[in-house]
């Protein structure tokens, strides 16, 4: 066996259902976002149930296109800009954050966009991508939906 074998699941995990992993994006940065959506898709890639909640800046990752078509999610920040850093990472061989979001909804990772994140951000609702069929409630329903699991706070 190499380091770099899986290891065998215990006996007691064998056959149980996957626990849900939920993903709490706060910080509107467009790295925290995108690796968000890394483990997001890593996790639903293996069957796990993830649901990936947004708030405070963290909405930022779903907001739709602007009239001239730029993503909504290149408004995170970054100190170069979120779309010089996407163009990078993909020239890279990494995934970049349009291909991300688009698999993990093919994957089914449940969106949640924070009530009160989006009012402290100034936002709407309706300035959602509806693309990524989300939804807008508040932390109860996170927690519901990750009950038994585990939550990551990027």
């Amino acid at each position: 066996m190499s380091l770099f074998d899986p290891l065998p699941l215990p006996p007691e995990l064998v056959g149980r259902e996957p626990a849900p992993l939920g993903i709490l994006l706060i910080s509107g940065t467009y790295e925290r976002a995108h690796y968000a959506l890394m483990m997001a898709t890593a996790a639903a890639a293996t069957a796990r149930p993830v649901v990936l909640f947004a708030t405070n800046a963290g909405v930022r990752a779903f907001l739709a296109a602007r009239p001239d078509g730029t993503p909504g999610w290149t408004t995170l920040a970054h100190y170069g800009g979120a779309a010089k850093r996407d163009e990078e990472l993909r020239g890279r061989g990494v995934a970049g954050f349009g291909e991300l979001l688009a698999s993990a909804k093919e994957l089914g990772v449940r969106f949640i966009v924070c009530e009160a994140g989006l009012k402290a951000e100034g936002l709407a609702p309706a300035m959602l991508d509806d693309t990524l069929e989300g939804e807008v409630a508040g932390i109860v329903t996170f927690l519901s939906e990750t009950e038994g699991g585990q939550i990551v706070t990027l």
